[in-house]
C-alpha cells in the first residue's frame, strides 16, 4: 500500500494546446515530507491541484491517499487533504470571523452551510491556541497580517485531520520575522507523532525546514530531478532550474542560495 499511497504515473496537463505538465511520475510514502522547488511558471501550483482533485489530469493515472482517480468521489477525498495557500485565501470574505473559518473546514468549503456542534468550536480554539492565534479570534479577517491569516488557514487545514497537507508558498508576502514564524510553527508540526504528510511548494531555498526530508525539483513542466534533499539541493540542479548560476549554502540544517549575476 505504501508504494501507492500517493503516485503519479506519466502524468501530463494541457490547457488550450499548452503542455503546463509534462509526463510526471512522483512516488510519496507516509512519513515523508516533500518540497516541491522551482521557477516561476514551472508548474508547481497545477501539480498541486491535480493532487488535490481540483484539476484533471490530461493523461496519466494519479493515486492519493491510495485512491485512484476515476475510482473515488473527490469531494470526500477532499475532506482527507488540507490546503493553505492564496488558491483559497483569495475566496475568503474580509468579514469572516476567524472561529468560523476554522471550523469550515471541517466540510471542505468556504463558509458553513451546517450547524456546527460545540465540540468543533472547541477543537477550532484549541488549533487556534497550537498556531499562536488565538488573540486574534475576535477580529474579522479582513483586518489581520498576512502571518495571522496564513496561521488561521493552517489551523482550518488541520481541524478535520487530514492525512496529507498541501502548503502552496505559504510564506508568501511575509516579512522576515513572520515568515521565520510561521516556518518554526511548521517544523514542530511536522514532527508532532500526528502529522500529515506535507508538501510544501517554494521558490526559496532558505524557506526549507530540516523536518522536509525529500525535493521534487521542476523545471519547464517536467521533473528535473527527485529525491532526498541532501542530493537534490546542488548547485548544479539549481542552476539548471533556475536558468542562472546558483552557489548552494548549507548552514545548521537550512540551505541559502547565493546567485550570480556577473556575465
Amino acid at each position: 500500500m505504501h508504494s501507492e499511497w500517493i503516485s503519479l504515473e506519466e502524468v501530463t496537463f494541457i490547457r488550450r494546446r499548452r503542455v503546463i505538465l509534462d509526463r510526471i511520475h512522483w512516488s510519496v510514502s507516509p512519513g515523508h515530507h516533500w518540497v516541491v522547488l522551482g521557477a516561476n511558471g514551472s508548474g508547481k501550483t497545477t501539480l498541486l491541484q491535480l493532487l488535490a482533485g481540483y484539476l484533471w489530469p490530461s493523461k496519466g493515472q494519479i493515486t492519493v491517499l491510495g485512491e485512484k482517480f476515476g475510482q473515488i468521489d473527490l469531494r470526500e477525498l477532499r475532506k482527507k487533504i488540507g490546503w493553505v495557500g492564496s488558491f483559497l485565501q483569495a475566496q475568503i470574505p474580509s468579514s469572516e470571523k476567524p472561529l468560523d473559518l476554522i471550523v469550515s473546514g471541517k466540510y471542505a468549503s468556504i463558509g458553513i452551510f451546517q450547524t456546527p456542534e460545540e465540540k468543533d468550536y472547541h477543537q477550532a480554539r484549541n488549533l487556534a491556541e497550537r498556531l499562536h492565534c488565538q488573540h486574534v479570534l475576535d477580529l474579522p479577517y479582513g483586518v489581520l497580517s498576512q502571518g495571522e491569516k496564513q496561521r488561521l488557514l493552517i489551523a482550518r487545514s488541520l481541524i478535520h485531520h487530514p492525512q496529507l497537507l498541501i502548503l502552496d508558498e505559504p510564506c508568501s508576502g511575509l516579512d522576515i520575522v513572520a515568515r521565520e514564524q510561521l516556518l518554526r510553527t511548521l517544523e514542530d508540526l511536522g514532527r508532532a507523532p500526528d502529522a500529515p504528510t506535507m508538501i510544501f511548494v517554494t521558490h526559496y531555498l532558505e524557506e526549507i525546514m530540516p523536518v522536509f526530508s525529500h525535493v521534487f525539483l521542476m523545471e519547464g513542466g517536467r521533473c528535473l530531478a527527485q529525491g532526498r534533499k541532501n542530493e537534490m539541493l546542488r548547485s548544479e540542479l539549481l542552476t539548471q532550474a533556475f536558468g542562472i548560476p546558483i552557489d548552494v549554502i548549507e548552514k545548521g540544517n537550512r540551505y541559502w542560495a547565493r546567485v550570480s549575476l556577473t556575465p
